[in-house]
């Protein structure tokens, strides 16, 4: 660089950190300011040498991680100053003890935390599921500082904004990950714009076509937008003018990856998605007024517009466990159109944008702690400790809590308890105590005996009946919802089970004993393998339960000469030995219709049933433990799971060929019936496609029609142009793929 393209960087850099303490959220001290200094001066001297990918100069990173702590979370001092500390003691030569000298021990605990969280993130080496136990690592230090995680996802936001210049298959990692854990955990803090850009970002990525139409889309109908949130404010303005209110009217558009999801989920496209966008009424209050004016402009709202009886959410009276309060309403606005109007004062609102800062911000002094999320914490601690829970399960439960929208019950007492939707008594008794869920015979809602896996509803009062015979099964699995309840059962059977197997070990030593073996570890690997199964407390709890015999042990005996071949030793030699160039002649419909990687090489492969891939599909091979490559398209509901948690198993896929294999696809058809439809699909797809048929069947009921067809196809444009065609047969009104 010349000297003046290097003043012309120290300006920026000097201009962003000027910035930094301007859009601060909370008001800075002297020593805030000198405690931002001596963190960024360190941070300046630490990064002078390094560039990023993109070439400019690092330091611009930690700026903008501590910009969006200071601002869009509106953290503390001390988070601002360990956002701009975040890769000294990972990167550069200062130590933990050096930051502690300069800038306190707060900041370098925490500065600690997110060093070791980069470390694991590093770690590509452990043959195990490696994200799935860092994420459980990285969760236990919420339980040292909630700020680690939080600056973690500060840091994680502006990787995902500025990852333009990494390989294409780093970005659908990182992607993967976003999505997979740090959405929804900044979702869990009550972060919601960061987890809606860190969800549109993740899709921009993972599926970037998408993304860009719907994107496109938006910016079509922004005009049209404003119009209407306009012609909504002009009729009820004079309405909520008349009670001297103090009120503020915004539209806010649904995120691309929000309006992605319900077209998935309700198989519709963009157009017929109704809620795009939401109007928010914030109201000024003082807290004593707050929920009585929301109730007034509720009323106010409905005094104009017709509501939605079933689509009401009160979460003024019962906050959302990360805090969020508001009143939402669905109306039929101007146009006839249904819009959701969400009322909220200026506190509510604030909580809502910044999360739990904001709530600390509104809080008592004389109000030690936050109880839901100090609550939220110890459920998430006892958790993570519970060595006996598999990483993966553990990552997927906890995904699931993340997710779940709430209810309220009620204990007999008339306590209230919240729990997520869908969540069971089972679930119930769980939540109160580990012993009382452990012992659970039965339950009484509302004064009725109901069956353990009875699914509670907002308002129900819950009596839970014990027993001290009672314990848990196997079968418990299927009842319960929460994570914390699958915890506990498997924690109660893995008990059991370990019983089970230390008798069952015991046992096979024995009978191998009688037959002149020693039990060791060489012949446990072999039985394992012998026997199918995956770990040894697997074999000895078989044995303990009797189902593998004397005869089974025998046979294991007879066919010990047997000389073992190991599956992807000879999966990867074959592979290595046929890297030779692709020749389409020799394509068969057994083997090499996918190549996968930069050097396309032919394996063998199964497609994935979970997604069913056709010829075109945009896929990924995923290198399963038992059945080899698995072939999943990148719209799986599976794709986040395999691509964040088990990156090192996925291979780049493509098609090579799409004439081969005739693929069974369903097809699902609506609409309304006429006399001889049936007749025109089949002649459509039979006699001008030549498509094959393998099972119709159509339901009609009062007019309208619902229908099923598999067809046979060899790729997607042919699935494409039989679409096509059967959508302009009269009466059908949607089609979709299986």
């Amino acid at each position: 660089m010349t000297e003046v393209q290097i003043e012309e960087e120290n300006k920026q850099i000097a201009k962003a950190y000027k910035e930094l303490l301007q859009i601060s959220y909370r008001s800075l001290s002297d020593d805030d300011k000198k405690l931002i200094r001596t963190a960024f001066d360190t941070a300046v001297d630490a990064h002078k040498e390094q560039r990023r990918k993109s070439g400019e100069a690092y330091i611009f990173h930690p700026i903008a991680v501590a910009k969006i702590v200071a601002s869009e979370i509106g953290l503390d001092a001390t988070s601002i100053a360990a956002a701009l500390l975040h890769d000294v003691v990972e990167d550069t030569d200062y130590t933990l003890n050096d930051l502690e000298r300069l800038c306190g021990e707060t900041v370098a605990k925490i500065v600690d935390g997110l060093t070791k969280i980069s470390m694991l993130d590093k770690d590509e080496e452990k043959p195990i599921s490696l994200q799935a136990e860092n994420y459980r690592k990285l969760l236990l230090t919420m339980n040292d500082d909630i700020r680690v995680i939080i600056i973690k996802i500060a840091d994680r936001l502006h990787n995902m904004q500025t990852m333009g210049s990494m390989r294409p298959d780093k970005q659908v990692k990182i992607a993967s990950e976003t999505l997979y854990i740090y959405a929804p955990l900044a979702h869990r803090i009550g972060l919601y714009n960061i987890k809606n850009e860190l969800e549109d970002l993740g899709l921009k990525y993972t599926e970037p076509e998408v993304f860009n139409d719907i994107e496109q889309k938006i910016a079509e109908t922004k005009e049209e937008q404003q119009e209407y949130i306009q012609k909504f404010s002009n009729k009820i303005e004079s309405g909520l003018e008349k009670e001297g209110l103090h009120f503020q009217i915004k539209g806010r558009h649904k995120s691309i990856y929000s309006i992605r999801k319900k077209m998935v989920k309700q198989n519709v496209s963009f157009e017929e998605v109704y809620d795009k966008f939401a109007i928010r009424i914030i109201y000024k209050s003082d807290p004593a007024n707050e929920k009585l004016l929301a109730w007034k402009i509720y009323s106010i709202v409905t005094d104009y517009f017709r509501p939605n009886p079933l689509r009401m959410r009160d979460w003024i009276s019962f906050p959302k466990s990360n805090g969020y309060e508001s009143l939402h309403i669905t109306v039929i606005g101007p146009e006839n159109k249904w819009v959701e109007v969400q009322i909220r004062s200026d506190r509510m609102h604030e909580i809502a944008e910044k999360g739990y800062a904001a709530h600390y911000k509104y809080k008592n002094t004389t109000d030690k702690g936050d109880h839901s999320l100090d609550s939220w914490l110890d459920k998430l601690k006892e958790a993570l400790e519970n060595n006996e829970t598999n990483a993966v399960d553990f990552v997927e439960e906890f995904k699931l809590n993340l997710h779940a929208k709430e209810i309220f019950v009620f204990t007999p007492k008339g306590d209230i308890k919240s729990l997520p939707k869908g969540a069971t008594v089972l679930d119930f008794s769980f939540s109160i105590h580990t012993e009382i869920g452990a012992r659970t015979r039965g339950a009484k809602i509302n004064g009725k005996l109901v069956p353990l896996n009875h699914e509670l509803i907002s308002g129900d009062q819950v009596e839970i009946m014990t027993s001290s015979t009672a314990k848990p099964t196997q079968h418990w699995l299927n009842y319960v919802t929460t994570g914390r309840a699958r915890t506990k059962i498997k924690a109660s059977l893995n008990e059991e089970r370990k019983l089970i197997a230390q008798e069952g070990k015991v046992m096979l030593r024995r009978k191998l004993k009688t037959l002149k073996i020693v039990l060791n570890e060489k012949t446990i690997n072999e039985l394992v393998r012998f026997c199918d199964l995956k770990t040894s407390q697997d074999l000895f709890y078989r044995v303990g339960l009797g189902t593998i015999d004397n005869k089974t042990i025998k046979d294991f005996v007879a066919s010990r000469s047997n000389t073992f071949v190991n599956f992807f030793k000879n999966k990867l030699r074959k592979s290595s030995s046929e890297q030779a160039e692709i020749d389409n002649t020799e394509i068969t419909d057994q083997y090499d219709l996918i190549v996968f990687g930069k050097e396309e090489n032919k394996l063998n492969y199964k497609l994935a049933q979970c997604c069913n891939p056709i010829a075109g599909d945009s896929v990924f091979g995923f290198l399963t433990i038992n059945e080899g490559i698995k072939i999943h398209k990148h719209t799986c509901p599976n794709s986040l799971q395999l691509q964040s948690n088990f990156a090192y198993r996925v291979l780049s896929a493509k098609w090579i060929d799409s004439t081969q294999i005739e693929y069974k696809t369903e097809l699902r058809l609506s609409g309304i019936d006429n006399m001889g439809l049936v007749n025109e699909v089949t002649k459509v797809i039979s006699n001008e496609m030549h498509v094959n048929i393998y099972s119709l069947a159509f339901n009609s009921n009062s007019g309208v029609f619902e229908g099923k067809i598999t067809v046979g196809v060899k790729n997607k444009a042919l699935l494409k142009q039989l679409t096509t065609k059967l959508n302009k047969i009269q009466g059908i009104e949607k089609i979709s793929r299986v």
